[in-house]
C-alpha cells in the first residue's frame, strides 16, 4: 500500500483518536518498550495491546524490532514528521486567515 505524506498524517491522528491507543502511543514515545511493559496498569489485556500497536505501526506511528523473545516497539520518526508538517501545512492557513481578519477588523475600526 502506498501513503502519500497526507494520507499518513490523517491516519496518524485517527489512530490517536482512541484514548487507550493514545496512552500507548504517549508510552512507547517516553521510551521503547515490549507489549508487556505497555501493557501494565493499562485496563486492556495484552492481546488488546498488541492490537492497538498493530494500528499504530499501520499508521505510521511505531516501528516493531525483535530483540531475543520479545518484540520492542518504538515512535517511527517519519510518522512524527508527516503529521508535523501537516499541521505545519494548516497552520500557515490558519495563521494568513487570522491576519486577513484582524486587518478587516482594523479596517472597520478606522471607518
Amino acid at each position: 500500500m502506498t501513503y502519500t505524506r497526507n494520507t499518513l498524517a490523517i491516519d496518524s491522528f485517527a489512530a490517536l483518536g482512541d484514548p487507550t491507543r493514545r496512552a500507548i502511543f504517549e508510552r512507547v514515545a517516553m521510551k521503547p518498550a515490549s507489549v508487556g511493559y505497555l501493557a501494565k496498569g493499562l485496563p486492556v489485556s495484552r492481546p488488546a495491546v498488541s492490537q492497538h500497536l498493530r494500528v499504530l505501526k499501520e499508521a505510521g506511528l511505531v516501528t516493531e524490532s525483535p530483540e531475543g523473545a520479545r518484540r520492542i516497539y518504538r515512535i517511527d520518526p517519519r510518522g512524527i514528521a508527516a503529521m508535523r508538517a501537516w499541521l505545519d501545512s494548516h497552520w500557515a492557513f490558519a495563521l494568513d486567515a487570522f491576519k486577513e481578519f484582524a486587518d478587516k477588523q482594523d479596517e472597520e475600526k478606522s471607518k
